[in-house]
């Protein structure tokens, strides 16, 4: 069963900045592709970015130059730092693992962006 924990969502102003971390254990982060998915009401589920040994650091064209994903091998987690965020980011992102070409994701969070 792979379990995925999300943490770090919000309410951030236009401009600002926010840090989402997913977890999992580490039989997971050894083998998975992670990464970061949004959605809002009214889209498809678009992929932020993704990170795995192989293909490094992978990230959607409108979030290129102002998300950065990263992971920390001690603590079996990932962060998706978000700078310069834009009303148009806001949406549920959802932290998902890739095992095996089978895709496992989490409950989601929000991230609201409102002046």
């Amino acid at each position: 069963q792979v379990q995925l924990e999300e943490s770090g969502g919000g309410l951030v102003q236009p401009g600002g900045s926010l840090r989402l971390s997913c977890r999992t254990s580490p039989d997971t982060f050894g083998i998975a592709t992670m990464g970061w998915s949004r959605q809002t009401p009214d889209q498809l589920r678009e992929m932020v970015a993704s990170i795995s040994t192989l293909d490094g650091a992978i990230y959607g064209d409108s979030v290129k130059g102002r998300f950065t994903i990263s992971r920390d091998h001690a603590r079996h987690t990932i962060y998706l730092q978000m700078n310069s965020l834009k009303t148009e980011d806001a949406a549920v992102y959802y932290c998902y693992a890739n095992v095996l070409s089978s895709y496992y994701w989490g409950q989601g969070i929000q991230v609201t962006v409102s002046s």
